[in-house]
């Protein structure tokens, strides 16, 4: 051993790596790029090159709005993020430019308080397509349910009924033998007329009663119920946000909402003696468009059901939300199909991620102050 080489391994330390925040930025597929107090590039990561179609020495120091069209929501994104110091985002977000044509993203703009005056913007194509893709096939997925529903109600509801009371009167003089099957049909048509009752629900397209509603007290009476019946013996853990504040929503509709979702954790994980998650978090600046209009609103709250089972199959993916489609052998496929209609009604947006590791089911909600600030102006 040299002298004054350390004892113990016989290796000196590795030296700490020395970062490139260029290179950094660099390796990153989503374009990056920074605008300086003047509204004018000021850096651009390769990917932000590739998105704009040219190069950042053409770029740098060109205002954005040379770039970017004028009436692009973006350029409202960076001076809010300039003024505010924070950081703002926003969803389906139409950005045209001279170059590159038109791309539909997501927006994080974020003021840098080491360089006063200066945003990173961060643009998000791809995760933005899929969210959009998935909000627009819930609730094509939901109104196909309603029309549905209604020719259920009518051509199928009240015939069943009068099966089942003349299988019923048949079963009075009926031998040992028949009276088997008159149960039989009894039995079948209690179950369709349960089946199309469910369904009935989707055709209800009144607007629903909506206020303040605490949703952590929500997800204890879900847990409660979960862990006395269709998750009994499963652990489920909680993360919440004790500050979170309440939910504008209708109490039994959520309650309905989460106890279908747990329930869908809960055969999921059985059979992998895995765990659910119930957790809850406020995501700043998140705004979605409302269907059928050009105003936007806010959906802070984050309510998120996770499980650790095997994930939800490649081919079901895109058609999750559908009416009667399903994972489970003698499912309904029902259940989300009406999650999707509930969640729409109350203006918010659900999500999922699945993999083979887990799946997790993301509901972004309004707050119930920000309903009350509309309603005063």
């Amino acid at each position: 051993m040299q002298k004054g080489e350390p004892t113990g391994t016989g290796r000196r330390a590795s030296a700490p790596a020395v970062f490139d925040s260029g290179a950094v930025l660099n390796a990153l597929t989503d374009p990056v790029f920074v605008v300086d107090a003047g509204a004018r590039f000021a850096a651009l990561n390769a990917a932000a090159e590739q998105f704009f179609a040219s190069s950042a020495p053409a770029l740098v120091g060109r205002a954005v709005t040379d770039v970017v069209d004028a009436d692009s929501p973006l350029h409202g994104l960076i001076r809010q993020a300039h003024d505010n110091g924070g950081t703002v985002s926003q969803y389906g977000v139409t950005v045209e430019s001279i170059r590159a044509g038109t791309r539909h993203v997501s927006i994080d703009a974020s003021a840098i308080p080491e360089m006063p005056g200066c945003v990173a913007v961060v643009l998000q194509e791809r995760a933005i397509a899929r969210k959009l893709n998935n909000q627009l096939t819930h609730r094509h997925a939901a109104r196909s349910v309603t029309a549905m529903a209604a020719m259920l109600a009518h051509e199928v509801k009240n015939p069943l009924s009068g099966i089942r009371g003349a299988a019923q009167l048949l079963e009075d003089t009926a031998s040992d033998a028949d009276r088997a099957l008159t149960q039989l049909i009894r039995d079948e048509a209690d179950r369709i007329l349960d089946l199309v009752g469910r369904v009935d629900m989707f055709a209800d397209d009144r607007p629903i009663q909506r206020g303040p509603v605490n949703i952590h007290e929500v997800l204890e009476h879900v847990r409660r119920l979960a862990e006395s019946g269709v998750a009994e013996g499963i652990r489920i853990r909680e993360s919440y946000d004790p500050s979170l504040p309440p939910v504008l929503g209708n109490r039994d509709l959520l309650v309905q909402v989460l106890l279908n979702l747990v329930k869908n954790a809960a055969e999921a994980v059985r059979a992998t003696d895995g765990d659910i998650q119930l957790a809850t978090r406020y995501q700043q600046g998140v705004r979605l468009a409302v269907p059928g209009g050009g105003s936007r609103v806010d959906l802070p709250l984050v309510v998120t059901v996770a499980d650790t089972g095997p994930g939800i199959p490649e081919d079901m993916r895109q058609h999750l939300f559908d009416p009667f489609v399903s994972t489970k052998e003698k499912g309904s496929g029902l259940g989300l199909a009406l999650v999707a209609k509930i969640v729409g009604d109350h203006g918010g947006v659900i999500e999922f991620d699945t993999d083979g590791r887990g799946t997790t089911f993301r509901i972004m909600l309004p707050k119930a102050e920000a309903e009350a600030g509309e309603a005063a102006q």
